[in-house]
C-alpha cells in the first residue's frame, strides 16, 4: 500500500511569498537610497544624479509588479465583488475554485503577452536614454511576476484550503491606542 502524496503546495506558496517580499524589499531599498542620495548630492552640489530618477523608475516598476504577488498571497488583492450575493451559498466552495482557475489562467495569459514584448524588445535591442542599458532585464519582470501569480492561483484553484483569507481594509487591525 502506498502512502497517500503529501501535497507540495504550502512549500511552493511560502517559497514563492518569499522570493517576492525579498524582491520587493530590495527593490524598496534601492528606491529610497537612489533617492535620498540624489536628493543630498542636489542639496550639496546644486545638481542632482543624472542617472538617479531611471533607476529608481525601474526600482519603482520591480516594486509594483512583484508587489502584485505580495497582496495575493496575503489576500489583500483587489477582486470584484458584485457577484458574491449571485452564486448560492451550497456553490461557494465551486465557485472558489473556478475564480482561482481564471484568475491564473488570466497570470497566464498576461505572462504570456509579457513575455512577447520582452522577447520584441531583446530582439530590437532596445536600451535606455540615460543609461544605456538593454531594458530587457527591466521588462523580465512582468513575465516572471504574471507566472509566479498564475502558479499560485492555479495551486489556489487545486488546494482551496490554501487560499489566504480575504482582507480588505475594513479587516486591518489597528494597534490599541497609546494613553498619555
Amino acid at each position: 500500500m502506498r502512502p497517500a502524496a503529501v501535497p507540495r503546495a504550502p512549500w511552493l506558496l511560502r517559497a514563492l511569498a518569499r522570493f517576492e517580499q525579498i524582491a520587493t524589499t530590495a527593490a524598496f531599498a534601492l528606491l529610497i537610497a537612489v533617492v535620498f542620495a540624489d536628493v543630498v548630492w542636489r542639496w550639496v552640489t546644486g545638481s542632482g544624479i543624472f542617472w538617479a530618477r531611471e533607476v529608481g523608475v525601474y526600482a519603482n516598476i520591480v516594486l509594483t509588479i512583484i508587489g502584485i504577488g505580495v497582496a495575493s498571497a496575503h489576500g489583500a488583492h483587489l477582486r470584484p465583488r458584485f457577484m458574491d450575493r449571485l452564486v448560492p451559498p451550497r456553490f461557494e466552495a465551486m465557485m472558489i475554485r473556478v475564480q482561482e482557475l481564471l484568475t491564473a489562467l488570466a497570470f497566464l495569459g498576461l505572462a504570456w503577452i509579457a513575455w512577447r514584448v520582452v522577447a520584441e524588445t531583446m530582439q530590437l535591442d532596445d536600451r535606455s536614454i540615460v543609461l544605456r542599458w538593454t531594458v530587457w532585464p527591466i521588462q523580465l519582470v512582468l513575465p516572471i511576476a504574471f507566472g509566479i501569480g498564475a502558479l499560485r492561483h492555479a495551486l489556489y484553484a487545486w488546494w482551496p484550503e490554501h487560499r489566504p483569507r480575504e482582507q480588505s481594509e475594513a479587516d486591518i487591525e489597528l494597534p490599541p491606542k497609546v494613553r498619555a
